[in-house]
């Protein structure tokens, strides 16, 4: 939940994330605000559409679709060109109701449901940033490459701003009760990747991969414009430590195998420092975890003032006869100024031994 973005902040965010961008006169008081009585924000999320039409830029910001759906139609439209035309600061009619399912994943930055009329609506115009983007939508017009990174750009300069996560970025089809089934289309190509299907798990993968650079990064169109190599990491524990059942507690990793990146410290539950993309797997051993109880673990994203900011899928470490082991895989991007830390829950009711935890992870830096 923020205060949407002022004009200043627009223009600030968008160019410090490379978008090309221009701005329609009135841009900073077009809204339906007035009109409604309804304030635009806090805001939750960004979400994405198509237009299924030409030259819609005159339809968003002054014809809309007649005086059921009055115009402003969205807050930003993006042409085939790829230069973002900037058209209200304030409550538009993009979204309409939003199943509320879908809205509390937005919230929350969780993955999105399918939308469920039966979950309830929300009127989805009091919190999304809106943004259209000219296709026709009849599966075969093309989203020009320049389209396509301009909206990663896009979004990714409203989730920066925000402090937000990739979770926040959405499509209408991921949140009408209507059966909307924007945004989709082929797109022309984007970074070293050739032609592809426009999805949203695509699309905020995009938006992650920018959020883990700085904003000024731009996507490698050559195999030479791409230098990470990994480096290797393997830490551990130096002894043994008992986990108390009830609550999610950070490992300190306390032995330096090899730390080729240096962004570890001793005695520290941080195992790695954005921005990284790092693949790997922790292996984990118990003594006293009584058989068929369990232990949870997962991998949480802290920002720099040590706030949890993100909590990822948990595993399970189940009780056996003999002690309990547990190999963990480890995946994922981290954004700049983002940390990643491995927890426990211990579910059973007494306290757990922890024997062992060695972690061995190939990061690339940047």
């Amino acid at each position: 939940m923020a205060a949407p973005m002022t004009p200043a902040e627009w223009r600030a965010a968008l160019r410090a994330e490379g978008v090309r961008f221009t701005e329609l006169e009135g841009w900073t008081s077009r809204g339906r605000d007035a009109a409604t009585g309804k304030i635009f924000g806090p805001v939750h999320g960004s979400l994405n559409h198509h237009t299924a039409g030409r030259d819609s830029l005159n339809l968003i910001a002054y014809r809309g679709q007649g005086p059921a759906v009055p115009a402003p139609l969205a807050h930003a439209f993006l042409p085939k060109t790829g230069v973002l035309v900037l058209v209200a600061d304030g409550r538009a009619n993009h979204a309409g109701l939003a199943a509320r399912n879908s809205w509390d994943a937005i919230v929350a930055e969780t993955a999105i449901p399918r939308p469920s009329k039966a979950s309830g609506t929300v009127d989805g115009n009091d919190g999304l940033y809106g943004i259209e983007v000219e296709n026709l939508g009849d599966g075969r017009d093309v989203y020009t490459r320049e389209q396509y990174d301009t909206l990663v750009r896009y979004n990714a300069a409203i989730c920066r701003h925000h402090d937000w996560s990739e979770g926040s970025v959405a499509g209408h089809l991921e949140t009408s009760v209507e059966g909307k089934p924007d945004p989709a289309g082929p797109v022309g190509g984007y970074g070293l990747r050739g032609r592809f299907a426009l999805t949203m798990r695509q699309l905020r993968a995009d938006v992650a991969e920018r959020l883990a650079h700085a904003p000024s990064w731009s996507p490698p169109t050559t195999k030479e414009d791409d230098p990470m190599t990994p480096q290797y990491v393997n830490l551990g524990l130096a002894d043994g430590y008992w986990l108390e059942p009830g609550a999610w507690d950070d490992v300190e990793l306390t032995t330096e195998w090899t730390d080729e990146t240096g962004d570890h410290a001793a005695n520290s539950p941080v195992f790695v420092k954005g921005p990284a993309t790092f693949t790997g797997s922790v292996s984990l051993r118990f003594e006293g975890l009584p058989v068929g109880k369990v232990v949870q673990a997962r991998m949480a994203e802290y920002d720099a003032a040590g706030k949890l900011k993100a909590s990822h899928p948990i595993h399970e470490v189940i009780g056996t006869p003999g002690g309990s082991f547990g190999i963990l895989p480890i995946t994922k991007r981290i954004a700049s100024g983002r940390s990643m830390r491995m927890r426990l829950l211990n579910q059973s009711g007494e306290a757990v031994e922890v024997v062992s935890v060695v972690l061995t992870a190939l990061v690339w830096e940047g």
